[in-house]
């Protein structure tokens, strides 16, 4: 048994974790290029905006994630039509969320970029920036609902080549709309934008060719389903709010202690943080297939090997990232430091090296959220999510950035993690949550 479940382990969480890196890679190649072509103002405008997309999604991973454990655990159990008619039920709160987006799109851009906190100097760029994901917002919450479903639909293959060639054709699309065309920030905005199509395209090939085990249906939306979606859900669009409430947060306090170059010094580390963030993500979401299907057949030794392998790649990798920021900020940060500023190469080289200690716990905890909502334990889950959210973060980043300026700031994102390790153990100890 622990031969198979292994196995099933790599290959999932090893196809994710690449799918995730490439989706991961939609801002980090927004913020290349802008740098490069539009300088600090155009990073700082970049960041301001990061929320929304984080909003955005967020709402994606919760319905899709939620949709597809439900998915699993009744396919497991042969309940057919209840499984339809949740994948029916995502699909249909996907499009009609997405539209909500944007109209606020279309109508509010201007305010909530002005409340995100750009200034006559960055508002142009990031009203261009909102206006366009918000419109396109209804395709990155499908992209990710189909994803989660085919993912769990034993085609783990197909979900990750769509993310990285979305991936891909954003890197692509990004240089020609910027440099060749001149399209500036809304060019890199819409080669963003495109990139969920371009998946969804690839994703519609576990359709066409018929290896779908779901199917949309006719149903009414019953609000049972839906706020069982919500709630096994609801650990992932926490933990993508909570990038939302902490870049406003940071962005606001920076801007008060460094103006916008201290703002396009954090824009960098938290872009390269997605990264690193989507790898963790990868491991998660990559094990709650197997975790789901396993409780569902009521397996409790496979769920406990399943957790024991990712709790390790989590350490390991955590490792490696730290040991790269470390030893090649320099080399890094020359990347995305296209105006070669040295008051910005500064600050985020010291950012760099704190603030990525805090990814040696951020894997436990995005792991064992993940772990607890594919159990059908979402309370606990809830927990987790929302204390390393907001709830220990936001006055931390308040209080430490007052006593230590940037270096508070930078720690607060390490004690957080290492705070709610804690919490994590404790609740773990407590209720006997490793089934």
């Amino acid at each position: 048994m622990e031969r198979y479940i292994f196995r099933d382990f790599i290959k999932y969480v090893s196809l994710n974790v690449l799918g995730m890196i490439g989706l991961s890679c939609y801002i980090l190649a927004d913020t290349f290029f802008i740098s490069k072509a539009l300088g600090s103002i155009g990073i700082a405008a970049l960041n301001f905006s990061i929320s929304i997309y984080s909003l955005i999604h967020g709402v994606g991973l919760m319905i899709g994630i939620g949709g597809a454990a439900r998915y699993s655990i009744l396919k497991s159990r042969n309940e057919e039509k209840d499984a339809d008619i949740v994948f029916s039920t995502c699909l249909k709160l996907g499009v009609i969320i997405g539209v909500i987006f944007a109209i606020i799109g279309i109508f509010g851009s201007r305010s909530l970029a002005s409340i995100l906190g750009a200034d006559m100097s960055t508002l142009p760029m990031t009203k261009t920036y909102l206006t366009t994901i918000l419109c396109f917002a209804p395709f990155f919450i499908v992209n990710n609902i189909l994803l989660a479903f085919i993912r769990n639909d034993n085609n783990p293959n197909l979900s990750m080549i769509a993310m990285l060639t979305g991936s891909f054709s954003n890197i692509i699309l990004d240089y020609v709309f910027m440099f060749p065309l001149g399209m500036g920030m809304f060019g890199a905005a819409f080669a963003t934008c495109l990139a969920p199509i371009i998946s969804i395209g690839i994703l519609s090939i576990h359709f066409i060719k018929r290896k779908n085990n779901f199917r949309y249906i006719q149903s009414r939306m019953p609000w049972s389903s839906i706020c069982d979606v919500f709630s096994l859900g609801l650990s992932s669009f926490i933990t993508e709010v909570s990038s939302s409430v902490v870049l406003i947060t940071f962005n606001l306090v920076i801007l008060g202690l460094r103006g916008n170059l201290g703002v396009a010094s954090y824009g960098i580390v938290a872009n390269i943080a997605l990264v690193g963030i989507a790898v963790f993500s990868g491991i998660a979401q990559g094990i709650q297939p197997l975790v789901s299907k396993e409780y569902g057949l009521k397996n409790y030794k496979a769920i406990r090997e399943v957790l024991k392998y990712a709790l390790f790649t989590s350490l390991t990798i955590a490792t490696v990232i730290y040991l790269g920021m470390f030893f090649y900020a320099d080399n890094i940060i020359n990347i995305f430091n296209g105006e070669q500023n040295l008051e910005i190469a500064r600050i985020t080289k010291t950012g760099l090296r704190i603030y990525f200690i805090g990814f040696f716990f951020a894997g436990i905890n995005l792991i064992m959220a993940m772990y607890l909502s594919a159990t059908e334990q979402a309370r606990y889950a809830f927990i987790i999510s929302v204390a390393r959210g907001c709830i220990i973060i936001v006055p931390l980043v308040l209080l430490l950035s007052r006593m230590w300026e940037m270096t508070g700031v930078w720690m607060a994102f390490v004690l957080t993690e290492v705070i709610v390790t804690v919490i994590t153990v404790l609740i773990n100890n407590r209720q006997s949550l490793l089934v």
